[in-house]
């Protein structure tokens, strides 16, 4: 093999690989920008897996039932949404511990998605999520393979990164948003509804969190197997440090660490690196624990852009 196949084969294994990061980082995508939304109302949200594994479930039963994807996907959004809604009432109506309640979630919702999913455990799709390519766009050499020939699941979430970073940071809407996390008492006094705001942040994060487990059982991987999103609502948690709360480095980070994730398929499928799989699959959650120990340790929460009142619950006088 000549210099020039050699350094055309080289572009095409790595061309392969961040196609499949971006595949693969769709569902972090979707998840960590609900909660950059929710956190930036001053909600933690920690019921992400959760919420995704009842996204999942939930899709997949009624795309089995109904034979086409789209009522799977509303379908997904909507139990993510109504797990978020358990969510926000405890910790913003109640205004109970966040984390806690946000763990109950997680630890319900796995719980509730393996029950009511252990009928089509293993079963094979009517019909999933194909691949499709952009016209023009995806005949771009190198270009259009990396970001113009997935399933429209991905293309969604090239919309939706720029909607939410207008809507954050160029709307009333947003600003309103953001005052209640940052100082909520401040927003209070201005006549912004605190807990509507609240409310709403967290029930978008629920809606992403459910499109993102759909993305799981209905594209990325079809069908439902238990456990099937295996921590990737942790990840998308971290992701949300790793970003800033902002939803450009946000795409970023979940192109950057769904690479990662799909670095033990495509090292098989190409042999590079020639590492165990399991050593490769480790990578993504090392790297999650790697930023949360940095941002503890450093006290970094505050100057990478934290909102001040995160994790506070709002008493109007106190």
């Amino acid at each position: 093999m000549g210099p020039a196949e050699a350094k055309g084969g080289a572009v095409h294994t790595l061309t392969t690989l961040l196609a499949a990061g971006i595949a693969a980082g769709t569902p972090l995508l979707f998840a960590s920008l609900g909660e950059i939304v929710a956190e930036r109302a001053g909600v933690v949200n920690l019921g992400l897996e959760g919420m995704m594994l009842l996204g999942a479930v939930t899709g997949f039963l009624v795309m089995d039932a109904s034979g086409s994807v789209w009522p799977g996907v509303l379908a997904a959004v909507a139990a993510g949404t109504v797990a978020a809604g358990v969510h926000a009432f405890f910790a913003v109506t109640l205004r109970a511990n966040q984390i806690i309640s946000g763990l109950g979630v997680t630890i319900a919702g796995a719980g509730l998605a393996a029950i009511i999913g252990r009928s089509v455990v293993g079963k094979a799709p009517k019909t999933y999520f194909h691949e499709v390519r952009v016209p023009g766009l995806g005949h771009i050499p190198g270009l259009g393979t990396i970001l113009f020939h997935h399933h429209v699941l991905v293309f969604a979430g090239y919309l939706i990164v720029p909607v939410v970073w207008w809507v954050l940071r160029g709307t009333r809407l947003g600003l309103h948003l953001r005052a209640v996390g940052e100082n909520p008492a401040a927003a209070d006094a201005m006549g912004v509804p605190v807990a509507l705001y609240r409310w709403g942040a967290v029930l978008f994060g629920g809606a992403m969190a459910g499109l993102a487990g759909a993305t799981f059982s209905l594209a990325e991987s079809p069908g439902w197997t238990e456990g099937m999103t295996a921590g990737r609502g942790w990840i998308a948690v971290a992701l949300v440090i790793f970003a800033t709360w902002d939803p450009l480095r946000g795409l970023v980070g979940a192109y950057l660490f769904g690479c990662l994730d799909a670095l033990p398929g495509w090292d098989q499928a190409n042999q590079v690196l020639n590492l165990q799989p399991t050593l490769l699959g480790m990578i993504p959650y090392v790297a999650t624990i790697i930023v949360l120990i940095a941002v503890t340790v450093l006290g970094l929460q505050r100057r990478l852009g934290a909102p001040q009142a995160l994790g506070a619950p709002y008493v109007r006088g106190e």
